[in-house]
């Protein structure tokens, strides 16, 4: 068992697990959102928001708000890159620092530091994974999404669950093309809102009208935009994004597949619905540079030996098919993607 997972138990109460459980989404979009979190709550709206910032001071939940959706909003990659042993912590920092890096991860496997790079547009991101390969001197692995059959980091972690969603028997799954290029059609006050909310809404009882204030616009345009946004799918969800190292699911692996493409959607989608399956999208291979995988998937677990009966499982199961372990050994960096360069042009 995770050595943090029983340690948060304690701190909480079934008000607390309510919160932690059932306003991960659907977060309400109104300007008193903490009196109906209360009304479902059966407590004050103060006590609510109260309990929020205490989860979220406690490192229960990472940051309050929404997720937004990088690949709609701008142009979004992965990618990997050989980190000489000697020199992995000067590339890292090299990486990191660039902003529109948001996560940066060590791995075990020869391509061993993994990052998401996001950008206004395909050309600006293009120009940093260039200029990381010319100041790193490694070669970048650019592996943008495909198609996103199933992505979702939102799930139920006040039990005794040993794998995300064990619960459950099933979740739904599409197969969605993703354009390298920016496809939402953003207004100015989109726009504003979007840079305005980047790192979460403020934690207060009045959220909306905090932004609204901040934006220079009136409340009513910005809950209106705040729908507009999450239709068009630059928001994911709204609601308390929880940390899954603090409530135990600190074991994940990326695994990698080597699906026929003819076979590539229907395995992810029919792989997608699996509900111990995180995340589970299409990238392109790379025969070049000696990657020949087509197909990602995640599994959160709260010990690693579940996690690989998991993947054993869909080995046998549902993928019999060439495949490579990636598990994470180090955050090295994990913020929201900052949408500064999109925002502004």
């Amino acid at each position: 068992m995770s050595l943090q997972s029983g340690e948060w138990r304690e701190q909480i109460d079934e008000i607390d697990a309510a919160l932690i459980d059932e306003f991960q989404s659907d977060f309400p979009i109104q300007e008193h959102p903490f009196e109906a979190v209360g009304d479902a709550l059966g407590v004050s709206a103060g006590t609510a928001l109260d309990r929020v910032k205490t989860l979220r001071d406690d490192g229960i939940f990472r940051r309050f708000g929404p997720v937004l959706n990088p690949p709609v909003i701008g142009s979004s990659t992965l990618a990997a890159v050989s980190a000489p042993e000697d020199r992995f912590d000067e590339v890292a920092e090299i990486i990191n620092g660039y902003r529109q890096v948001n996560h940066n991860y060590a791995r075990d496997h020869e391509w061993n530091m993994w990052f998401v790079v996001t950008a206004g547009s395909r050309q600006r991101r293009d120009e940093i994974l260039s200029e990381i390969e010319e100041r790193t001197g490694c070669s970048v692995l650019v592996l943008p999404m495909l198609t996103d059959y199933y992505i979702d980091l939102e799930f139920p972690v006040v039990n005794g669950d040993r794998f995300a969603r064990e619960s459950l028997e099933t979740t739904d799954a599409t197969a969605t093309r993703i354009s390298e290029d920016a496809a939402a059609d953003l207004s100015e006050l989109d726009r504003r809102l979007l840079l305005e909310i980047q790192t979460g809404f403020p934690l207060v009882a009045t959220p909306y009208q905090d932004v609204a204030d901040a934006v220079d616009a009136d409340v009513s345009d910005v809950l209106s935009g705040i729908k507009r946004l999450q239709q068009a799918g630059c928001i994911k969800r709204i609601g308390c994004v929880v940390n899954h190292i603090v409530t135990g699911f600190d074991n994940n692996c990326m695994v990698v597949w080597d699906v026929p493409d003819d076979a590539l959607d229907e395995r992810g989608q029919a792989v997608g619905e699996l509900p111990y399956v995180t995340l589970c999208y299409h990238r392109p291979r790379r025969p070049e540079q000696d990657w020949q995988y087509s197909l990602f998937t995640m599994i959160h677990g709260r010990e690693a030996a579940i996690v690989d009966k998991k993947i054993d499982e869909l080995a046998t199961d549902h993928l019999p098919y060439d495949h490579d372990r990636l598990y994470s050994t180090e955050t090295l960096k994990q913020t929201g993607a900052r949408y500064d360069d999109i925002v502004g042009q």
